[in-house]
């Protein structure tokens, strides 16, 4: 029986035979060698090295036949492709919700404005506020809690 080691070996060089590249052919093993693993769960493999170079070799034939059909499309990782920067005119659309939100928070009473910035921006306990405003916790909630209420009918207008 060998040794993890000498498979791993054996199901590379099969696959580097194929012309397959040195790092395509360390991904394949171990996708093969996963998938071996999870086959032997439950089945029983009578030659588990003749597996693994078998499940390595089909691997690298499918990766082959993937690349032939779409040549130019690697599907392993479509979403590097994707931007995900917005474009102009979304970017101008936010920075007008922006200062529409800006101008709402300056509608606020100036201690309801400073009790819900340190709410939300500094993510301050409701305790923490209460005790630097010398206010009931109790108070500090409905503060919020009405702060938030009114800047959403703020924005619901817009």
């Amino acid at each position: 029986m060998s040794s993890l080691i000498e498979m791993l070996a054996r199901a590379r060089r099969a696959v580097l035979r194929r012309g397959v590249s040195e790092e395509d052919a360390d991904e394949l093993v171990q996708d093969a060698f996963l998938k071996v693993e999870q086959y032997e769960r439950t089945h029983a493999a009578r030659s588990r090295e003749a597996l693994l170079v078998t499940a390595a070799v089909n691997l690298s034939i499918d990766r082959s036949r993937r690349r032939a059909r779409a040549p130019f499309v690697d599907i392993d990782d479509f979403h590097a492709i994707a931007d995900a920067t917005p474009d102009p005119s979304q970017i101008v659309e936010q920075q007008a919700r922006l200062r529409h939100a800006a101008e709402g928070l300056t509608q606020l009473p100036e201690r309801t404005r400073r009790i819900l910035l340190k709410r939300r921006l500094e993510d301050m306990s409701y305790a923490e506020i209460a005790a630097s405003e010398d206010m009931s916790v109790a108070a500090v909630e409905k503060q919020v809690a009405r702060a938030t209420l009114q800047l959403m009918k703020w924005m619901a207008e817009w």
